[in-house]
């Protein structure tokens, strides 16, 4: 009995003295870790740091924290980022500057931040991204396109300069990939004179990257339009037109303050004469969920005017709406000086309920300005319904009623008859 009371006995104080050890071990481990971390913080958290040779004051709260008994684990540079210039902050960190690349760590993927010719911290502005839009229409092609080109248009106002970038062409339609394209650029009226790009070989994208001025007084510029022609030359130096553009520039807002890439896609140039009283552009468009009638007037071309005493050469069109014989509503686009060939992109939107639609009838008349408040006919094309019309001036009307809320452009010969 005795035996088992001694075993016991010794069980319970070997356990007593394990239980000691443990608990003088744990207070031990605690002691040097603190000690540690306290040598670790005088040595890191220096109140001043010198990066590049500038010394940089960390903030109070930061400094005082071994006096204070704060054991906020402090900031340190990485070693990676060592020799970079950082802005102080109140808190005692430093970021990089707004003007400074963004770098990525290694294990980041990199991502579209440099797809404008340089990357920016995330919450900075880069002003390019607001300059130049999107490039993503290099594949997003309509049906029937004969290609697209890219420019952009700045003026100098203090030198009179007009500063036209050529950047690019796309999607060209070519018998074969041995198309030689180059662009020609007017700036109507002037017929004569004009600017051309450099020759680009076997390729429907050719990429231009070219520069062209053009002297013009700041009075007339808003009255000039800017064409881009589009030509390929063969072996024999023939040159093949492939497409145009007319930009008119009494609606753009240019200023040398950046450049805005533009976009036009390429039309077929008319090469047929025009007839004997010229003729007109323009696109019609109804949107029978609003009652709208919309009429786009593009240009004119072949106009003939008449040289009389006290008229000038210069035309305007005044589009008119009827219902029966019943005058209702018309408008009339700016006049354009001193050229055959006038381009006039006004927007105009008459109200018309859609059983109005087989009554109404459309006419554009083309005046020429004389003195005081008169002015002469030189020519007018009535669109409407079977009523009114017969030929291509019906087919657009019905075209139109066809494909709601869409532009059908057309040309029409003008005549002088009503």
């Amino acid at each position: 009995m005795s035996e088992q009371v001694a075993a016991l006995a010794g069980g319970v104080v070997g356990a007593l003295l394990l239980l000691l050890l443990i608990g003088i071990y744990i207070l031990w481990r605690k002691r040097c870790i603190g000690r540690s971390y306290e040598e670790l913080l005088n040595v890191s958290s220096p109140t001043h740091t010198e990066i590049n040779g500038v010394d940089h004051s960390l903030s109070p709260s930061l400094s005082h924290a071994k006096d204070t008994g704060n054991k906020s684990v402090p900031f340190i540079v990485p070693p990676k980022f060592h020799g970079r210039d950082w802005l102080g902050l109140q808190n005692g960190e430093r970021i990089q500057a707004d003007s400074e690349p963004y770098i990525a760590p290694d294990y980041l993927p990199r991502s579209s931040f440099c797809s404008m010719g340089g990357a920016y911290v995330l919450g900075s502005i880069n002003p390019a991204l607001y300059k130049y839009p999107e490039d993503n229409e290099e594949t997003d092609f309509p049906e029937g396109n004969i290609g697209r080109i890219w420019f952009a248009v700045e003026y100098e106002y203090e030198t009179e300069r007009l500063v036209v970038s050529l950047i690019k062409v796309r999607n060209l339609q070519f018998s074969s990939d041995s198309c030689n394209p180059f662009v020609k650029m007017h700036l109507l009226p002037d017929e004569r004179r004009y600017l051309q790009s450099k020759t680009r070989r076997k390729t429907l994208n050719p990429q231009f990257d070219e520069n062209f001025v053009f002297q013009v007084s700041g009075k007339t510029l808003h009255q000039r339009t800017l064409r881009f022609s589009v030509y390929h030359v063969d072996k024999i130096k023939k040159h093949h037109v492939l497409g145009q553009v007319l930009f008119p520039l009494k609606n753009e807002n240019l200023t040398d303050d950046g450049k805005l890439v533009i976009w036009r896609d390429l039309e077929q140039e008319i090469l047929e004469p025009p007839s004997e009283y010229g003729d007109v552009q323009f696109s019609l468009s109804y949107n029978d969920y609003l009652g709208r009638l919309t009429v786009v007037v593009l240009r004119a071309r072949g106009i003939q005017y008449q040289e009389d005493r006290g008229v000038v050469n210069s035309a305007y069109i005044k589009v008119s709406l009827m219902n029966h014989n019943r005058f209702i509503k018309s408008k009339k686009t700016a006049a354009v000086l001193g050229t055959p060939n006038p381009v006039y992109n006004e927007t105009f939107s008459f109200k018309l309920e859609q059983s109005e639609l087989d009554t109404a009838s459309l006419s554009l008349s083309i005046l020429q300005n004389c003195e005081g408040d008169k002015s002469n006919l030189l020519g007018r094309v009535v669109v409407g319904p079977f009523m009114y019309t017969r030929g291509r001036e019906l087919e657009h009307w019905n075209e139109m009623l066809n494909k709601p809320k869409e532009l059908v452009k057309r040309w029409h010969s003008l005549s002088i008859s009503t």
